[in-house]
């Protein structure tokens, strides 16, 4: 039976195009506990990560998905004829505004910034990044900004906890280590992970 589980989910997994949490797998799957789905997917993620292949298994966006490793990036890049995607400086900062203090008004991330933001939130909101979580009970009924689920898939996170701690990155790039998420964090919100603006809800939900 769990041999026949774990064919059904890797055939689930290489199909989908998007991270598949334990929970969707559930759904299509009601013959097998909840249980039984979550540990099988624990196994296979360790298996492939030791089977030395160039794709592997991973937990991301609070599902799993198949990843081909970064050495061959290049090669999947010239198949597609396209370069990576790259964002300004001024937008990676934007985002780890957003990143670490959401959810957050655009009038906190201008003050965080000291320039205007329209322009860079709609190419965030575009590329799939960021997301609109609601509206401020305020004059004028501000939008309130959040990331996506795409935010956690591209940057490799599992889930908002598994942010780096700014004291992280910063010991990371004093000790020139590489592999961590290209997010340039401004001084100005150095401390968010630790303190919340006072006009600020409770975090949203990280659902698309």
């Amino acid at each position: 039976m769990s041999e026949n589980l774990q064919a059904i989910l890797e055939a689930l997994l290489f199909a989908a195009d998007h991270p598949l949490s334990p929970q969707e797998l559930s759904q299509c799957l009601s013959e097998y506990s909840a249980q039984d789905i979550r540990a099988t997917l624990q196994g296979l993620e360790a298996e492939y990560r030791n089977m030395g292949r160039s794709f592997f298994l991973k937990e991301v966006a609070k599902g799993y998905q198949f990843r081909t490793k970064k050495e061959f990036s290049t090669y999947i890049l010239r198949m597609y004829k396209t370069s990576p995607s790259r964002l300004s400086r001024a937008a990676l900062e934007t985002l780890a505004i957003i990143a670490y203090k959401q959810p957050v008004l655009r009038q906190g991330i201008e003050k965080l910034r000291g320039v205007d933001v329209g322009g860079i939130l709609r190419t965030l909101l575009e590329k799939g990044l960021v997301r609109i979580v609601g509206r401020k009970n305020l004059p004028g009924r501000p939008l309130i900004y959040g990331t996506t689920k795409k935010f956690l898939e591209v940057f490799d996170l599992t889930d908002l906890k598994s942010l780096p701690k700014l004291k992280e990155i910063k010991d990371l790039v004093a000790d020139g280590e590489s592999g961590i998420p290209p997010l340039q964090i401004p001084r100005a919100v150095e401390d968010a992970d630790q303190k919340k603006p006072e006009d600020e809800t409770a975090a949203q939900s990280q659902e698309d």
